[in-house]
């Protein structure tokens, strides 16, 4: 028997108004942005090529995905060496789900975009209304930059849907009481302020000011001060794990993506007019021509109307406006400060601006339905709308790739896969090295499908004989390949007179070019075995900088010839050999050392430098190594203690700097002259000795 109680039916009938909307935006926005994609036929470039490799690789770690398995918390965070894991953990459950193809994959973003129609809903109805909210849907469906990302396998969509949420929930936890101030709604900024930085560093750019003026407005009040204190530590404790693991790979890659790659890109100097002016001159593209006009109308309408009652030009603005105000323009400035520039790195700005066009078009409403009347308004506001879908559609067919067959890279990985099977196989590509449709990451991407080891790496100038001394697999390609033509044209030429490699298969590109295959020949010999060069190398590092340069100088081109790093497990089978003949053995113990040193093992790679400075006591480089390895490790007190206790430290300047930074990082600020006085001396002999 089916009830018809009154209230249940204003139940149903509520939650169809407050939800129906935006499901039915997410499904028209999810729906136009799947036909894109299906009718879109490039190859991943390098970037989106990159994501989906690290949302592999985290599928396989969680084992997942086929070529995987769970293998430790500590061999999970080092996939993640330059970009926090959150949005890669989701994209490799999503591809677990729908598939590793880039178009299934792509379904990742769906639930992205989804999170920030989520986010945008509840933040406009708690800001105005509902039909601020429904308006704020709308514009942000419609928004070209951020219909970009929503077929663009990035991570500028998730960053931009958690962000918002972030602000979203921080915004609710700082307003006053009793609005405000709740332990729920701590937690919950909390868990989005943590989620945001998980997903991607630059986040800070757009929460730390809202961040700052949240803790210093609400250190005052006792209540709100242990919900600080809560909140601080639950995004520690979810961030850190990672941080600790990754912090040195961290700096050093935000480092090139952001300072290297402005330099490279020519971006403009950031005190400069260009560089504040670089993003606001492309909003009026990324939100659209149309909603940009009818806001500004809107919002100059309102203002003509405050200053027509007679009132001041100082505007009061409603409750919640001058947060969301003010984390618009800190985002915008502490996102133009930095150096790089693009213009995707603005994307978490663009729904809190959608929130400021949506109140603008609302003011523009009420006045047209004061002068067209009710049904006339809402009939040009709509043909508006539709004019605007019909702009922002044409600018999207127009992006679609059309071509005529396979992509290059498609079918050469595919090829090699089939040759190779499922055995760890690496690929020098004599190519662009980040071209936009024949690349290393969009090659590995292709050669790991279905749980495939095949990797493609690139290699510099400097290395190519090295390349034709180790390498088995070598793509080239005639013609025209980009920025660093000529040095892939060496290599190229290199392999084709080279008689130890013979031509395999070859495919046609773009523009009349040709991407070629080559093996090396069955018979053809090869040079030393990085594994026993290895040896060497770390036997090196006792002799202090020199061997850490000679060490450091073969580590990098190696691990691009041997991608799955095949060459360690051959050397922890001999030091292990060895060292159950001979305990003693230096150069075994200085192989284990440097490999776990390289594997980011500090427990281990500390265990194996003890057991050196046993065997060579006078030596201090073992001790160096053991305290540097400490201090990174986020133990200074260790450190200091190990660099302390080696007899020549007075004598030796690196040594003594590493321990006394390890005390000042300890605490122990009396330190500060001691190291004020040794790093100097460090620097001179590091740079001697180099």
């Amino acid at each position: 028997m089916i009830s018809t109680h009154p209230g249940m039916g204003r139940g149903a009938l509520c939650w169809l108004r407050r939800w129906l909307p935006l499901l039915l935006i997410w499904l028209m926005a999810t729906a136009a942005d799947r036909a894109w994609l299906a009718a879109d036929q490039a190859a991943p470039a390098w970037d989106q090529a990159d994501y989906l490799n690290s949302a592999v690789d985290h599928g396989r770690a969680l084992g997942l995905l086929p070529g995987g398995e769970w293998s430790g918390w500590r061999d999970f965070l080092l996939l993640s060496p330059k970009i926090p894991p959150l949005a890669s953990l989701v994209h490799g459950v999503v591809m677990a789900v729908a598939g590793e193809l880039p178009d299934q994959a792509s379904w990742a973003l769906a639930i992205w975009h989804g999170l920030l129609l989520l986010a945008l809903d509840g933040w406009a109805r708690q800001l105005h209304s509902p039909r601020l909210a429904i308006l704020a849907l709308i514009l942000a469906a419609l928004s070209p930059g951020l219909i970009s990302l929503r077929v663009n396998f990035t991570l500028d969509l998730a960053l931009t849907a958690v962000t918002t949420a972030a602000l979203w929930q921080l915004w609710r936890w700082q307003r006053p009481a009793p609005h405000g101030g709740r332990w729920v709604q701590a937690l919950l900024a909390a868990l989005g302020l943590a989620a945001a930085l998980l997903v991607k560093q630059s986040a800070i750019l757009v929460l730390a000011a809202p961040t700052l003026w949240a803790v210093v407005t609400g250190i005052g009040q006792h209540r709100r001060r242990l919900q600080l204190l809560a909140g601080m530590a639950l995004v520690l404790a979810l961030i850190l794990p990672w941080l600790h693991q990754n912090w040195i790979t961290a700096i050093g890659g935000t480092h090139r993506a952001v300072v290297d790659s402005a330099r490279s890109e020519g971006d403009p100097p950031v005190f400069s007019l260009a560089s504040l002016l670089y993003y606001p001159r492309l909003w009026w593209q990324q939100l659209g021509a149309l909603p940009c006009l009818g806001a500004v109308a809107g919002l100059a309408l309102g203002l003509g109307r405050h200053l027509r009652r007679g009132q001041s030009l100082r505007i009061a603005l409603p409750a919640g406006w001058g947060w969301l105000l003010g984390c618009a323009v800190s985002g915008w400035l502490l996102t133009t400060m930095s150096p790089n520039k693009d213009s995707r790195y603005i994307a978490p700005v663009l729904p809190l601006l959608i929130l400021w066009l949506g109140l603008g078009w609302l003011v523009l409403i009420s006045a047209l339905q004061r002068w067209l009347g009710s049904w006339r308004a809402w009939a040009a506001v709509t043909a508006a709308l539709l004019l605007a879908t019909g702009s922002t559609a044409v600018g999207r067919v127009t992006a679609i790739h059309r071509a005529s067959g396979e992509p290059p890279v498609v079918s050469l990985m595919t090829f090699l896969h089939q040759h190779t099977g499922h055995a760890p196989t690496t690929l020098v590509m004599a190519l662009e090295p980040d071209g936009p449709d024949l690349n290393e990451h969009t090659g590995t991407y292709y050669g790991r499908l279905n749980g495939g080891q095949l990797l493609a790496r690139s290699l510099g100038e400097a290395h190519h004989p090295l390349v034709l001394d180790q390498a088995e697999w070598v793509a080239v390609a005639t013609g025209d390949q980009g920025r660093h033509r000529e040095d892939a044209r060496q290599l190229s030429h290199g392999i084709r007179k080279d008689g130890r490699f013979q031509k395999v298969r070859q495919w046609p590109w773009s523009q009349g070019r040709v991407v070629e295959l080559w093996r090396r020949r069955s018979d053809a010999t090869r040079g030393q075995p990085f594994a026993r060069q290895f040896v060497a190398l770390a036997q090196g590092l006792g002799g202090g900088p020199p061997g850490l340069a000679r060490f450091m100088e073969q580590i990098g081109p190696n691990h691009q010839l041997d991608g799955h790093f095949l060459y360690q497990q051959q050397v922890e089978a001999w030091a292990n050999r060895r060292l159950a003949q001979h305990p003693q053995a230096t150069d075994a113990l200085w192989s284990l050392a440097a490999l776990n040193i390289l594997r980011q093992d500090a427990g281990a790679a500390d265990h194996w430098l003890a057991q050196l400075e046993a065997v060579l006591p006078e030596n201090p480089w073992p001790t160096t190594y053991r305290a540097a390895v400490l201090l990174i490790d986020w133990k200074p007190w260790a450190a200091r203690r190990v660099a302390h206790a080696h007899p020549r430290f007075q004598e030796e300047p690196l040594l003594k700097t590493v321990g006394e930074l390890a005390a000042v990082g300890g605490g122990d600020l009396t330190r500060l002259p001691a190291l004020g006085a040794s790093w100097p001396r460090a620097v001179e002999q590091v740079q001697g000795n180099l």
